[in-house]
């Protein structure tokens, strides 16, 4: 029972304790301080005897009933300046401005200011316009419109030099001071600005004049430019106009100049054809007429090389064995004396004598008739004609040789006209002789050397071949009826 009493008296003692402790304890905040009175107290930086404390920023015990507790605000505060000024040239003005202030931190700022205006903080901003209302208007005194105008910055200064002293013994700071507008109610400074103004005008007018100036040429510039451009846009367009021009004209000759390229091509490859056509006749005859033609050439001139050796070789052996002979008979009829060796020797050139003789009688005769050949052929024909004749006519009746019964329809004079058809066929021979001679006068001739020459060919080139004098034949050559097919 005690203990419960104990601890309930402990409790209660505390609460009490606790209740009385806040009710003392006072806290400053940050944007006040408290001012205590009642008692003696020792500020730092203020010394002794002053009847208050001060407190900033921490909280402190007050005796309820002995001390009294008041605060004071330390907020920015704001005044407005309207006041009206004469300036050194008896010019009326009026400044207007704006003063922000606040009582100072330290504690012998906050004393002051707790003396003058802890219990009137709400006449604080008139208390500072009347400050500054003062000091402004000496100020303006002194300065013109000028000074003003152009230094605005002087006249801040001065004006917050001049209100310091005063200021601190308020125990109020100035954090800012604004000369927003200076009204001139006498149009000083309009007039003053109108030399300026016609000025900045005029400047105004020439730079505008220049501008204009300036916009002209750029625009006739950046309208030739335009037309310039628009000149070459139409160049261009009518050139890309002529390209379409041209491009449909070759699209539109496309399909004609195609097709006679083609017919081009055709007739070049027709020509091509017909030069392959002309060769591959060329070749044939050379291969049907020249290749004939030159191996009949050959076996001629071979045969008639033969033929004349073999005459040589006889002629060659006889006189030998005509010379053996009489050789032999000499030695053997020695004894007869040297008149029958030297007529055996007389017969034996003489018949050599006579061959060489015959031999170049025949030559003359084959040179003279080739030559009579290139000179009148009509003549040597007649001629060859006229010594065949006989043979020819026998050769015209033997058609009759084997005929038994022959029946005339017109009696003598059908006999006469047969017999004279018969006769007739060495004119048609004659004709025959005549195609041939002149085949061979077109194609071949006997040169002045006894050589004959022969066409071989007769599309392409002639070819010669040469045959000598000696080996042609001195007989009379029988007609040959395809002569003149073979010649051609």
């Amino acid at each position: 029972m005690g203990i419960g009493i104990v601890v309930g008296l402990a409790v209660g003692a505390l609460v009490v304790v606790v209740i009385l402790f806040k009710a003392m304890w006072r806290v400053a905040e940050p944007n006040e301080a408290l001012v205590i009175s009642g008692s003696k107290h020792r500020t730092e930086g203020l010394g002794e005897g002053m009847g208050f404390r001060i407190v900033t920023g921490r909280g402190t015990l007050v005796m309820p009933g002995v001390q009294a507790v008041r605060r004071l605000s330390l907020d920015l505060n704001e005044t407005e300046l309207s006041v009206d000024c004469v300036t050194h040239q008896g010019i009326p003005l009026k400044v207007r401005g704006v003063v922000i202030f606040k009582v100072g931190d330290d504690f012998v700022s906050i004393a002051n200011a707790a003396r003058r205006f802890l219990d009137q903080q709400r006449l604080m901003a008139e208390r500072v316009h009347n400050v500054f209302a003062g000091h402004l208007r000496s100020i303006v005194g002194g300065l013109t419109v000028e000074d003003m105008i152009r230094d605005r910055d002087k006249l801040t200064g001065q004006t917050r030099a001049a209100c310091g002293t005063e200021m601190e013994k308020l125990g109020l700071i100035v954090d800012s001071l604004q000369i927003h507008e200076i009204e001139d109610p006498t149009g000083y400074i309009q007039n003053l600005a109108m030399p300026h103004a016609a000025a900045v005008q005029r400047d105004a007018r020439i730079a505008q004049a220049e501008a204009n100036r300036r916009a002209t040429e750029a625009e006739q510039q950046a309208q030739a430019r335009m037309a310039e451009a628009t000149r070459d846009s139409e160049i261009l367009q009518a050139g890309y106009k002529a390209e379409r021009d041209r491009a449909s004209a070759e699209s539109a000759q496309a399909g004609p100049l195609a097709e006679a390229a083609s017919r081009q091509e055709v007739v070049v490859q027709e020509t091509r054809v017909a030069e392959l056509e002309a060769r591959r006749r060329e070749q044939q005859l050379q291969a049907d007429v020249r290749k004939p033609a030159d191996a009949k050439a050959y076996e001629t001139r071979t045969l008639a090389e033969a033929e004349r050796d073999a005459r040589v070789s006889a002629a060659e052996a006889q006189a030998k064995e005509t010379e053996l002979a009489g050789a032999a008979d000499a030695a053997a009829t020695r004894v007869t004396g040297q008149a029958d060796a030297a007529a055996a020797e007389a017969r034996g050139l003489a018949a050599a004598a006579a061959v060489r003789a015959k031999g170049l009688a025949e030559a003359d005769a084959i040179k003279a008739r080739a030559e009579a050949l290139a000179r009148n052929q009509e003549a040597v024909i007649a001629q060859q004609l006229a010594e065949n004749w006989p043979e020819i006519v026998r050769a015209g009746a033997g058609a009759f040789e084997s005929v038994d019964n022959m029946v005339v329809l017109n009696g003598a004079d059908g006999m006469s006209d047969l017999f004279a058809k018969a006769l007739t066929m060495g004119g048609t021979g004659l004709g025959l002789a005549r195609q041939l001679m002149a085949a061979m006068n077109g194609s071949g001739q006997v040169n002045g050397e006894g050589r004959l020459d022969a066409l071989v060919n007769g599309s392409g080139p002639a070819r010669t071949e040469s045959v000598p004098v000696e080996a042609m034949r001195t007989e009379p050559v029988p007609l040959d009826e395809d002569a003149p097919h073979k010649a051609d």
